[in-house]
């Protein structure tokens, strides 16, 4: 970045950048039959604290630039021409190759700061880019490699959004743990249409002092010197001191909610916003500095004029080809094949925890940039389950270590770690416990490589205990696979082995996509009768299992002497259709799914195709759930080698999962229920 040094030449930069942002803005307005085909804000009013920012962010710095950031984006060095592509939802739009709004980058490049995957959910920003100081935190404090200009993340944000929970979550983390990070609150005071006496009890800069050791900046936004003597202060004390700091900026809001929602439809206060433009101020300090208005005028006219060029040939650029849809679902993983040795020879059974245990504790030895975090996994207690016993104790509190009860900042903050480099090993306690979670993980997590064209996959594990375990009740026993396989963009593996589950956490590992890995309470210990074949001998150190492989637990032959049916399942219901196969001799193949996301489709249908029956058996409740779609699928793609209807075992549809341990049994499904429908299925 260019260093400016005088105040004259600081000035005129800044007022071509405004200029430049006023000039799309206008141009927008000017042309909105065209324009506004793709809904889109623009930073009219905001412009003079946002380039103020802009220009003091160097190269390693990471941002988080909002919906009305696009003078923000301009400051950095991003062009009127890169942001019209995006407008236009051009095929070479630099951010998302036209897969998602204005002023939503995405940027990946060596000379400017980096930005991560923006969305549209307003605040929803503030976590992941917390994460980012947090990753940024723990390399320093671990020694890894890092700039020798310290960098800091920049998280900008609407004064309206902070309203949201997920932001305090994110606050609080930046508190407690004095993250470099320097959260920028442009507050207009509107919301779309609510104002901000409807809305908040109070504004950001009295809100956030109620973080201790969040330090709060007040200033004119509107006023471009002291928003950038405010900003140079507050990046000063973060590079140097690593703390957190917000800055609360009084800004106008001078252009539209968005292209849809027009100011004149309902503002009262336009003649009272339009006096503190920050155009006509930095135009009068250049003019007092003695700047001639013969030179703010060409400075005006040349940047006009190349607007327009500039959005003559955005029109003219290719738009997406139909192809380009299914591009960057997930980025390319290196685990492709079953490699490493799934028995040894000469070692006892490990139950299932202690082979999740096993594999990161493997992983953590090998890899620095691995740590694992949530819920009561540190020091004192190793997780509920135990399944994180002795890693604090063996990689200290920078690498395992606890969090507040923030299921959103747990998942949430992995998008950011995984942006500087690290592989986030994260928990929510119980399955039941996951919703407050699913924001983070559908507007973030999922979605970052899918609308940042590749360059942002989310490299992390997500390890959720699922599972009903033997009256759990309603709070501790649900079962949510239905729920997740329905976000796309994640991997969702669901072991019913401890062979199984430390072979796919290490693929999951060098995995660049996120896994979820679903890891049945119930086969945790093996302490459930029937399920004792749940502890296998543990693979070795380089043993990884790709996912979309199912196994075949139990393989039976066709037979034109009597009839057959596959049963294909997953955690929990391996061990039911194992003990019921038991009544039928030769007449039961059993499929383990192993992953739901990706399905082995071509091992469910052969099995299907072999034996003409299917029972699909799950733990949910049956209706509208992730079984019923495989089954779907069966019908679709083997329905000329079905002799009986496919069938979908699973729990009553009920609201909750009771207490009560004759209420449970009733409601879930077993190995007794099994035998009733494989009864009925083969006399079909």
């Amino acid at each position: 970045m260019e260093t400016i040094t005088s105040t004259i030449t600081l000035l005129k930069k800044a007022y071509q950048l405004l200029v430049t942002a006023k000039s799309l803005s206008e141009l927008y307005e000017e042309n909105k039959n065209i324009t506004g085909k793709y809904v889109h804000a623009t930073s009219r009013g905001h412009e003079a604290i946002q380039i103020a920012t802009g220009l003091q962010l160097l190269p390693q710095d990471y941002l988080s630039a909002y919906y009305r950031d696009d003078a923000l984006l301009l400051a950095i060095g991003i062009t009127p021409y890169e942001l019209m592509l995006q407008l236009l939802a051009k095929r070479d739009d630099i951010f998302s190759g036209g897969r998602t709004y204005y002023s939503h980058p995405s940027l990946k490049r060596e000379d400017l700061p980096k930005i991560p995957h923006q969305s549209s959910a307003t605040g929803m920003q503030a976590i992941p880019t917390t994460g980012i100081a947090m990753g940024m935190q723990y390399k320093e404090l671990e020694g890894l490699p890092t700039e020798d200009v310290k960098p800091i993340t920049i998280c900008s944000l609407g004064d309206a959004s902070c309203t949201e929970g997920e932001v305090a979550e994110a606050f609080q983390m930046a508190a407690l743990k004095q993250l470099p990070i320097l959260y920028l609150v442009q507050d207009n005071e509107w919301d779309i249409s609510a104002s901000a006496d409807e809305i908040r009890a109070q504004d950001i800069a009295h809100y956030a002092k109620g973080f201790k050791g969040l330090e709060v900046f007040s200033v004119d936004g509107t006023d471009f010197l002291a928003s950038y003597e405010v900003v140079k202060k507050a990046i000063e004390i973060i590079r140097t001191e690593r703390r957190p700091i917000l800055i609360h900026a009084k800004v106008p809001l001078l252009n539209h909610h968005t292209s849809g929602v027009r100011k004149e439809w309902y503002r009262d206060d336009l003649e009272e916003a339009q006096s503190r433009d920050p155009y006509d101020k930095l135009k009068s300090m250049l003019l007092n500095e003695g700047v001639e208005i013969e030179e703010i005028n060409q400075i005006e006219k040349e940047i006009a004029d190349t607007v327009k060029i500039d959005y003559q040939n955005a029109l003219k650029a290719g738009d997406p080809k139909p192809e380009d849809l299914y591009d960057h679902v997930f980025a390319p993983t290196p685990i492709t094949e079953e490699k490493g040795n799934r028995s040894p020879e000469g070692k006892e059974k490990t139950v299932m925890v202690d082979s999740a245990l096993f594999a990161i504790r493997e992983l953590m030895a090998k890899h620095p940039e691995a740590l694992l975090y949530g819920q009561d996994v540190g020091l004192r207690l190793g997780g509920v389950f135990r399944e994180a016993a002795t890693l604090a104790k063996q990689y200290g509190k920078n690498r395992v270590f606890n969090t507040p009860i923030q299921e959103a900042f747990i998942i949430g903050s992995t998008v950011g770690m995984s942006a500087v480099g690290l592989k986030p090993i994260v928990e929510v306690q119980f399955a039941d416990y996951i919703w407050p979670g699913l924001n983070q993980l559908f507007t973030e997590v999922a979605r970052s490589n899918y609308l940042s064209n590749g360059k942002w996959p989310v490299s992390m594990i997500l390890r959720v205990p699922i599972g009903a375990y033997g009256s759990g009740g309603p709070y501790h026993s649900s079962s949510v696979e239905s729920i997740l396989t329905n976000i796309k963009g994640i991997k969702i593996a669901y072991p019913s082995t401890g062979a199984d589950l430390k072979g796919l956490m290490k693929s999951a590992y060098y995995d660049p996509n996120p896994v979820i890995m679903l890891e049945h309470k119930g086969l945790y210990w093996s302490k459930m009768k029937g399920t004792e074949e749940a502890a296998t001998i543990e693979p070795d150190e380089e043993y990884v299992l790709p996912f979309g492989k199912a196994r075949e637990v139990l393989v039976t032959d066709s037979s034109s002497e009597h009839n057959s049916v596959t049963i294909i399942t997953y955690g929990m219901g391996v061990y039911w259709a194992k003990e019921a196969a038991k009544d039928f001799s030769n007449q039961i193949e059993i499929i383990d799914l192993r992953t739901l996301v990706p399905l082995d489709e071509e091992t469910i249908f052969n099995s299907v195709k072999k034996h003409s029956r299917c029972i699909v058996l799950t733990e949910e409740a049956k209706q509208n759930s992730f079984a019923q779609s495989i089954a779907g699928l069966i019908n679709e793609n083997c329905f000329e080698f079905l002799d009986a209807p496919v069938r979908v075992l699973g729990a009553k549809d009920m609201p909750a999962i009771p207490l009560n341990s004759v209420l449970e049994e009733e409601m879930l499904p077993n190995s007794t229920k099994l035998k009733s429908l494989i009864k009925d299925i083969l006399n079909y």
